[in-house]
């Protein structure tokens, strides 16, 4: 970062500048990253019933922040680059790019196995891919110099990079703040899952109530409320059901609740005190007994 900056302004290359003010935030980013996939790994507790998981997918967001942000200053510099061009060296530009390039393929190499796995680790690689296509933006505007003196070409692959950048920054940010908004994975349609879950189980009659979120994109949760037809069959219901859901989709961390009669009784229970103002009497709902709703 310190050889690229100093390097930058020596030779008056935007895309050498832009690279190491990305290596300045890539060290918070990278230590941000590490320090969230630490924190990850404490234990629940009695005020974090699902544990630290999520500081996973919060650094994520973060860092996408901060990508976005670089993103403002690096095009608004090369904006007054393409307006007001200046004199670019060609020569420390392209022998700094080189070395750049050599230390970021070493970071992307290290991070590139668990990033399809941990959403932290891909926002910390986003940067390092970044610095990746500075470096060889950095490169190109070098030798292009070099040939044919056409200082522009410095500013203008900037906004090349940018833009690429700029298009996964938006990615992640949109993934992780799903994540932290509650939203349900995009692959799972209720609609299917609820025609499934009467497939598997016959008894049912009825599914209803259906939440899925997502602690992480690798940790799905999931509650939903199963009307039945026969009370006998509830605890075959329950594995059915519970069978069905980790099979099809993988989740096996679910709460289920069965219920026996016409009314819901979570329903029934935030509409007694409406019916009480109006003088409807106690709602008579059958109450899903403890033994039929199951948790894994």
């Amino acid at each position: 970062m310190v050889v690229e900056a100093v390097g930058g302004i020596l030779a008056g290359s935007l895309a050498l500048v832009a690279d190491a003010v990305h290596m300045l935030t890539d060290a918070f980013a990278l230590g941000l990253a590490a320090t969230a996939h630490w924190w990850s790994r404490r234990p629940a507790d009695d005020r974090l019933h699902f544990g630290y998981t999520r500081t996973q997918v919060l650094a994520a967001f973060v860092n996408g922040l901060f990508l976005a942000a670089l993103l403002c200053w690096i095009v608004y510099e090369a904006i007054q680059r393409l307006l007001n061009p200046i004199e670019v060296e060609w020569r420390p530009m392209l022998i700094i790019a080189i070395i750049g390039l050599g230390a970021n393929a070493v970071a992307f190499y290290v991070l590139h196995g668990a990033s399809s796995r941990d959403i932290n680790i891909r926002g910390a690689m986003l940067h390092v891919v970044s610095d990746m296509l500075g470096s060889v933006a950095a490169v190109i505007a070098a030798l292009v110099i070099m040939a044919t003196d056409w200082t522009r070409i410095d500013p203008i692959l900037s906004l090349v990079v940018a833009a690429l950048i700029g298009r996964s920054a938006m990615r992640l940010l949109r993934e992780t703040s799903h994540i932290l908004l509650e939203g349900a994975p995009q692959h799972i349609d209720v609609a299917s899952l609820i025609d499934g879950v009467k497939g598997a189980a016959p008894n049912v009659v009825d599914v209803h109530d259906v939440y899925i979120w997502q602690l992480t994109p690798e940790h799905t949760r999931l509650t939903l409320h199963a009307r039945i037809a026969d009370a006998a069959a509830a605890t075959a219901t329950l594995d059915r059901i519970k069978s069905f859901l980790e099979q099809s989709y993988g989740i096996t961390e679910t709460t289920v609740q069965i219920e026996v009669g016409l009314d819901c009784p979570d329903e029934a229970e935030a509409l007694e005190p409406l019916k009480q103002k109006l003088g409807g009497g106690h709602s008579h709902a059958h109450h899903a007994h403890p033994a039929f709703a199951g948790h894994k």
